[in-house]
């Protein structure tokens, strides 16, 4: 066993026999934000909560609560594996529930950071420990035996001395009135049965044949459909509408703007929205208000420059929106000025002056990224029915936690008052932890006074913003004349967001180490993207140290291996946020895998490893170009997240991001022209199609026993620079701007 954890008591928020026979254990999975040091040891580090349900029925079906979100990164299958795990039942015994939004029993109930395994590994294994003994101190006391006697498999407890045993439904309702264990055992990594065996996805089913899942597809009775009309350009808001033809026409119900946030409202980290006031059309039918769309006349006007508030998980700031329509040519202009003015500086090793003078190369290089839109499969859509005193909501949502505070905020009804269903979402990326449109919903169903499904058209999703912001970075490098890399600096920054994480590699491998940052304000609305920021930055970095090996004459791995080596025995600083060792691990292993030294002499090649999420991964690619075109003919991935929950999901997720970031770097790409999106739908905004996806993804994960760490993201940032660096190998050119495709 796993050297035993203390509990306290109020972790556990109920332990109760259940109506209709058997019990059900409500755990708390993590401690809040205002927990003490003491009861933040007994779940680990990180500060964060989330709850859980084991449920046990007398016939011997065990029901285990998903609350977390499901997106398609696996949680709904891997989150319950690792409490069945510690319960010791047979997998097939196991239910899986999609739990709804309940912030009395959970906490913490979102997605993304690729956290959910990462903090939840210790505690949901102590909620399956915590009901696994107290079945056994039920069968103890059943039985009139020491409960050291008592041993458990495959949902059955058993007393070998005197040959008892039965299931555990058959001592569930005795459980449920057994004091909650304070000390709880886990098992060590050999004895698992179920963790690190692959498991099918508890929805593959319902999702190949078509069943309900998603948001959109919700359907009541007397529902009416809803969409929304917002300003063509950034910079743009609501001056006029004119409505009496669209009102005219059959199955509308009513025309009217909505404000999405009160004036004065202090947005928090989450209540980001590209237009504040929309105008809303609701009708009978889809067809019935598309038609109606096109109709409606709607005049608008430049906006002002504004500032307002916001708290930011606790840290307040103002926000500064300017007015104007803005354009990505412009902005390019303004990023390149960045290059040779003052920025902010946020870490800075030795003398690196000093050392750019003295050095015998230096190399400078400045890449570029787009805005980028997240183009869920599923267009952005909630269900509401609001009445005066509560709120029903039904939609796919990564932080309906954090959403349904704005709501109550906004709706003026108290939290118990509203109900939150969630259901799969059809992609998230991150767009979908912004959630407007659930406010948007509910505030048409409110005026309405009816239960509405707001939906989203493709072009309306493509052009209402919350991109990936756009980037620029400059890196420099300085080797003696040994060829040894003895400074580097990087100057990062984008519009409106900087992407620079000071601390990563290669901080802490160089000993004259600088790096700056700096933002320029704009009204064109940003968010989270699949790895946020990560997604630039492993791009730039990890093309420049390709080139700064080739400008050195040292294998690109081995220079990398070289700087790793350097921080693990000797690191410069002390906040350097990475393990040179399992960096260099997962480095190491694809070299391996892939027979670098052969393919690399053989083979147009590229490699790029980075560590983002908690987590380490390594791609290498091999393509050749066929009439000016790229051709991935293989990748290969190493990754080390810790120990696997699930390998077939855990493969399925690298090989997701793979193609995604592939797809991204080659055509991805959101011009403004004066506030204009100028990409609508897929027949403009390329995304990548199933024959240039690559021949064939092999995965590797790095063995160990270090607790699960972030899967969902880290695959994806390394595959950029990794792309890069073997169209230089195929064509000889360097890649500097995103999408690849315009510059090959």
């Amino acid at each position: 066993m796993e050297k035993q954890k203390s509990v306290s008591r109020r972790s556990f928020l109920q332990a109760a026999a259940l109506s209709s026979g058997g019990f059900i254990l409500s755990f708390t999975y993590f401690s809040s934000l205002a927990s003490s040091a003491n009861s933040a040891k007994t779940v680990g580090t990180r500060p964060h909560e989330m709850n859980g349900f084991v449920k046990i029925t007398s016939d011997n079906i065990i029901q285990i609560m998903s609350p977390n979100p499901e997106g398609g990164q696996g949680v709904k299958t891997s989150m319950p594996m690792i409490v069945a795990e510690e319960l010791d039942v047979n997998w097939k015994q196991v239910q899986v529930i999609q739990a709804d939004l309940d912030t009395k029993h959970f906490t913490r109930q979102y997605i993304g950071g690729s956290q959910a395994i990462h903090q939840g590994w210790k505690p949901l294994r102590q909620a399956g420990a915590a009901a696994r003994l107290m079945l056994i101190e039920a069968a103890a006391k059943q039985w009139q035996v020491p409960i050291q006697e008592i041993t458990t498999s495959q949902g059955m407890l058993f007393h070998k001395k005197s040959g008892k045993s039965a299931k555990y439904g058959d001592l569930a309702n005795l459980a449920a009135s057994i004091q909650i264990p304070t000390t709880i055992p886990l098992k060590i990594v050999k004895e698992f049965s179920i963790i690190g065996k692959s498991k099918t996805n508890v929805d593959l089913k319902k999702i190949v044949t078509g069943k309900p899942l998603f948001g959109i597809d919700t359907q009541v009775s007397g529902m009416l459909i809803a969409m929304i009309v917002h300003p063509p350009a950034f910079g743009l808001e609501l001056k006029s509408i004119q409505d009496a033809e669209a009102r005219k026409m059959r199955g509308i119900k009513d025309i009217f703007p909505i404000k999405i946030f009160n004036d004065g409202y202090e947005k928090s980290f989450f209540d980001t929205t590209s237009f504040n006031e929309v105008v809303a059309i609701v009708g009978n039918s889809t067809w019935e208000v598309l038609q109606a769309k096109k109709v409606l006349q709607v005049t608008w006007q430049e906006s002002k420059a504004y500032s307002q508030p916001r708290n930011m998980l606790g840290r307040k700031m103002v926000e500064n929106i300017p007015a104007g329509l803005e354009s990505t040519s412009k902005h390019m202009a303004s990023m390149a000025a960045k290059k040779d003015q003052a920025a902010t500086v946020r870490r800075k090793d030795g003398d690196v002056e000093s050392a750019f003078k003295s050095a015998a190369k230096v190399i400078e290089k400045t890449y570029y990224g787009p805005y980028l839109a997240h183009n869920c499969m599923e267009p952005m859509n909630f269900f509401a029915d609001v009445k005066n005193d509560s709120a029903h909501l039904s939609g796919p949502l990564q932080k309906p936690e954090l959403t349904e505070q704005s709501l109550s905020a906004r709706l003026g009804l108290p939290l118990d008052k509203i109900n939150i269903q969630m259901t799969r979402l059809g992609g998230g990326f991150g767009k979908r932890s912004y959630a407007h449109w659930m406010i948007e919903a509910a505030l048409i169903s409110q005026k309405v006074k009816a239960p509405v499904k707001l939906i989203y058209t493709r072009e309306d999703d493509m052009t209402s913003g919350v991109y990936r912001s756009t980037y620029s970075a400059t890196y420099k490098a300085a080797l003696d004349a040994q060829n040894n890399l003895i400074a580097f600096h990087v100057k990062a920054g984008g519009i409106p967001e900087s992407p620079l994480y000071p601390n990563r590699f290669p901080a802490g491998a160089v000993d004259n180490y600088l790096a700056e940052d700096w933002t320029i304000d704009s009204n064109i609305t940003v968010g989270s993207f699949r790895a946020p920021r990560s997604n630039f930055m492993a791009a730039a970095e990890q093309s420049f140290l390709d080139e700064v090996a080739e400008l050195a004459g040292k294998d690109p791995i081995d220079f990398r291996l070289e700087l790793l080596k350097r921080a693990a025995e000797k690191p410069v600083g002390k906040n350097n946020e990475y393990e040179p060792e399992r960096y260099a691990g997962v480095l190491q292993l694809i070299k391996e895998k892939s027979n670098w030294n052969h393919i690399k002499s053989t083979k147009k090649v590229g490699v790029s490893a980075y560590f983002c999420h908690d987590s380490y991964a390594a791609n290498i690619i091999e393509l050749e170009m066929k009439d000016g075109i790229p051709v991935i003919e293989k990748v290969h991935c190493a990754i080390d997240c810790g120990i696997v929950i699930n390998p077939t999901g855990a493969q399925n997720m690298v090989e997701g991001g793979v193609i995604d970031g592939i797809g991204t770097a080659l055509f991805g790409n959101m011009p403004i022209n004066q506030g204009v999106p100028q990409h609508k739908n897929f027949d403009t905004y390329r995304m990548i199609r199933m024959n240039e996806a690559p021949k064939s993804i092999a995965v590797h994960f790095v063995k160990n026993e270090i607790d699960p760490s972030g899967m969902g993201e880290p695959a994806y940032p390394p595959v950029f620079a990794a792309l890069a660096n073997a169209l230089y190998k195929a064509t000889g050119k360097r890649q500097y701007h995103q999408p690849f495709i315009d510059h090959i």
